[in-house]
Formats: C-alpha cells, structure tokens, sequence
C-alpha cells in the first residue's frame, strides 16, 4: 500500500492535465474571460495537476513579471467556476474537475538559485585552480 503512494501521476492524469494547461493558455491568451484583469493580464499556466479520480485540478500560474499578483489571484479565485466551464467547452471529459490556481513559484526560486550561482562567494570556489596533489 505504501509503494501505491509513493507513485507518481499516471498518464491520464498528466495527459488530461496537460489539456487543461493549454485550454487555460488558449482562454488567456486570447482574452476570453470577459474579466479586464485577466484579460489585461498575461497570465502563465505553467502546469496544471489533477487528482488521480480526475475530480480536481491546481493550476499553477504566474503573471507576467509577477506583477499584480494579488489581483490577478483574487480574480482568478473568484472566477474558477467560469474558468471550468470554458475549459469544458475546449476539451471532451467525462466530468470536468474543479479547478483551484496557485501561484507558481518556481520562477522566484529559480531566480534565487541563479544569483547564488553568480554570488562571488560561488564564484571564487568555481574559478579556484586545482591545487597539485602531488606536492
């Protein structure tokens, strides 16, 4: 039983999460909302992550350059119910998950990897020459 936890997602579920990614992409992209912040907005989906009864999903999404995030999730919470019946309309389900959206973070954290990386401290242990062991 512990092994059956421990799996990741199956194919389904990555396949259909991936339709759902791109039917989000599509309805931002193009402006379907009806919404002026989502529509003023260009918004990331950057994955989307269904459960394995494929009832719900999590969007992760990110706006461009991080700007307004706070209003940008406001509206994207309060218009889920929509966001799901568009995606209904774009793909063919048996039942269409509900769909939450998180803020993707993985951009920030990327960030702050690559200036560590590029940190003096860093790059003082990279460039070091290798010492002659044989001395």
């Amino acid at each position: 039983m512990e092994q059956h936890a421990k799996r990741g997602p199956s194919q389904r579920q990555l396949r259909v999460g991936e339709e759902i990614r791109n039917a989000l992409a599509l309805i931002f992209s193009h402006g379907e909302t009806h919404n002026p912040t989502l529509d003023g907005s260009s918004i990331t989906v950057s994955e989307v992550r269904i459960s394995p009864d494929l009832k719900n999903a999590t969007a992760y999404v990110m706006p461009l350059a991080g700007s307004n995030k706070e209003v940008v999730m406001t509206a994207l919470k309060e218009n889920a119910s929509r966001l799901r019946g568009m995606v209904a309309r774009k793909i063919i389900l048996r039942t269409s998950p509900k769909i939450m959206f998180k803020l993707d973070n993985s951009f920030e954290v990327a960030g702050r990897i690559n200036q560590l990386l590029q940190s003096d401290r860093v790059q003082a242990d990279v460039t070091k020459p290798i010492e002659d062991e044989a001395e």
